[in-house]
């Protein structure tokens, strides 16, 4: 694969272990997923696009609840081996680097554009934004979360908060499977200025807070989560 993305390698190697701790790990369970789904609008009899797909979660959760077509998109094959496990022939799995235009979809064919915790592995978010935005129809939503680039900004003691940069963090909460996770840290100017540039129109914008659930399984996170936040959930509209 040319251009490989920057966290190919890392989520290769995690992906079995991903995928049998994210339907129940608090920081997706509890935390982000509900604040992402909580974006969508209705789903019944719509065509979407879930970009970043992983195991396969969200596709399910789709599907579930009435989608008619769901693509998922990912460029580990691990990761789409394991969602095509997971989902069999319910949704169009295909592997693809979100680096590349996605020639292979058509314009104007989706009316949801779904990326949940993929992006900050993207550095170049207006050709990709762009193609997002070729790609759905007349109104049709991208939805997406991301790192807060508050979190990024004192979590990695960054120099300069308005430089794009990578940075990288073991990750120690996927059972005895550790890998050093890269990901490109951003300033909140350069989240958001893609998408107007692409033509969207920014309708929401959620800062996650502490689930009771959260508060249940994990109170040290919580507290941690009640005072700051982790994730930024975004809603546009083409």
């Amino acid at each position: 694969m040319n251009d490989k993305p920057i966290a190919f390698d890392a989520y290769e190697a995690l992906a079995e272990a991903y995928a049998a701790a994210v339907e129940t790990k608090p920081h997706n369970a509890y935390y982000e997923r509900p604040a992402t789904l909580s974006l969508l609008p209705g789903v019944k009899e719509k065509t979407i696009l879930d970009a970043g797909c992983g195991p396969g979660i969200y596709s399910e959760w789709l599907i579930e609840n009435g989608a008619r077509k769901v693509v998922g998109i990912d460029a580990s094959p691990k990761m789409i081996e394991l969602a095509r496990q997971r989902l069999g022939a319910a949704v169009d799995l295909r592997e693809a680097n979100m680096n590349q235009p996605l020639g292979f979809l058509e314009s104007e064919s989706f009316d949801i554009v779904l990326s949940p915790l993929a992006l900050d592995y993207v550095e170049d978010w207006r050709s990709l934004f762009k193609e997002f935005y070729r790609i759905l129809r007349a109104g049709g939503h991208f939805i997406f979360s991301i790192q807060h680039p508050f979190f990024d900004y004192r979590y990695f003691k960054t120099n300069n908060y308005f430089q794009t940069e990578v940075v990288g963090v073991e990750w120690k909460g996927f059972g005895k499977t550790r890998v050093h996770m890269p990901s490109f840290r951003r300033p909140l100017e350069d989240a958001l200025n893609p998408l107007f540039e692409a033509g969207f129109r920014m309708e929401k914008i959620l800062e996650p807070k502490a689930t009771e659930k959260l508060r249940e399984v994990d109170p040290k996170h919580y507290e941690e989560l009640a005072r700051e936040p982790c994730f930024l959930c975004l809603r546009a509209r083409k």
